[in-house]
């Protein structure tokens, strides 16, 4: 392979913002350095190393991202180093958000069928289902502040005639994507397993001789809609036999679904780095970040709490698909984390 082929292989490493500002220069550096040194592995070493740095600064978890080609670094010209930082940041946050609430949802909708069903048997999953409850609420809530602010500014700029380079087109997508997890979680929200549950003797969880919440706890239409909404994560895909029986509808949205969902996810990670929020709506975001991090962490502690118990009999039982979800929440909460604590610095500076 020449020496050009090898130098932009090596590029690679770098996010596109950092190629399309700095590559041409560093493919320079590399070729030079590969007439001097034509085999080096604390080259090749070096150049993954900056690589990879930049692509968590560019995702908003360190340092600042690089501006692209035509984007000036100062803040009058254009969003600026730190303004770049935070959006990246919250894009960051929002993306680890989007996958902590959907692994969550679909854990939480297996204990609210047992709910609907019968009283838990142990302390801990009532402990669990009682913060993982409050949590679901709480992103249904942080979720709507968060969006509406953004949405603002989008809506505004383009009936003023701004002009915004590649929002119009993620913003649309972001909105079809609601739509047809909106239509197909409630459509198939009506089957779900939760409906017609027994009410439990007095209507309240006793264990140790305390009365706990009772059978209310959990909204049937936003269990339902969760459900629904998360019915693709299922092991049911190791079981090609059994998802056969499924109705054809219910596969293809469980099949649909998580394309909706990564549109979704896409779309709004896009628009937010790409809108240049104003400083007020980046400052409102960034103090929303600690209150979303935190509900996170409310959650994951209650299932871990619920798994680590065992959860006890029936639709109670924490299986081993469980225990991995809780390894894809403490994956998602340790980088939303780093990004929210990112995004409070970068307002801070």
């Amino acid at each position: 392979m020449s020496e050009e082929g090898r130098a932009a292989r090596l590029l690679r490493w770098y996010p596109k913002a950092w190629r399309d500002r700095y590559g041409e220069e560093f493919t320079e550096l590399l070729i030079s350095d590969m007439a001097e040194r034509p085999r080096s592995l604390s080259r090749t070493l070096d150049v993954a190393r900056g690589g990879l740095v930049a692509r968590l600064a560019d995702a908003g978890l360190c340092g600042f991202p690089a501006a692209g080609p035509h984007e000036a670094d100062s803040a009058g010209a254009g969003q600026g180093a730190a303004s770049r930082a935070e959006a990246a940041s919250l894009a960051s946050l929002a993306a680890c958000l989007a996958v902590f609430v959907v692994v969550g949802a679909a854990m939480w909708s297996q204990l609210t069928v047992g709910w609907q069903w019968s009283a838990p048997a142990t302390t801990a999953t009532v402990a669990g289902m009682v913060a993982m409850s409050v949590a679901m609420m709480a992103f249904a809530a942080l979720a709507l502040l968060a969006i509406v602010p953004v949405a603002w500014v989008v809506v505004a700029r383009l009936a003023r005639g701004v002009p915004e380079r590649g929002v119009l087109v993620p913003s649309v997508i972001f909105l079809g994507c609601l739509a047809v997890l909106f239509i197909g979680g409630r459509h198939f929200g009506n089957g779900w397993p939760g409906t017609g549950g027994h009410p439990w003797a007095g209507g309240l969880v006793r264990l140790g001789g305390r009365e706990w919440v009772g059978r209310g706890l959990v909204p049937g239409g936003f269990a339902a809609f969760s459900w629904a909404a998360t019915l693709s994560v299922s092991t049911y895909w190791l079981h090609p036999a059994a998802l056969a029986g499924f109705p054809a509808a219910e596969i293809a949205w469980m099949a649909a679904s998580p394309l909706a969902l990564l549109g979704a996810i896409w779309a709004a990670v896009t628009t937010v780095r790409r809108v240049g929020l104003p400083p007020r709506v980046l400052a409102f975001q960034a103090r929303l970040a600690a209150v979303v991090t935190f509900a996170m962490l409310m959650f994951f502690a209650g299932c871990g709490c619920w798994v680590a118990s065992g959860g006890g009999p029936g639709l109670y039982r924490a299986g081993t698909i469980d225990a991995a979800g809780v390894c894809v929440l403490a994956l998602a909460l340790a980088v939303a984390g780093q990004a929210a604590r990112r995004s409070r610095r970068v307002v801070a500076g």
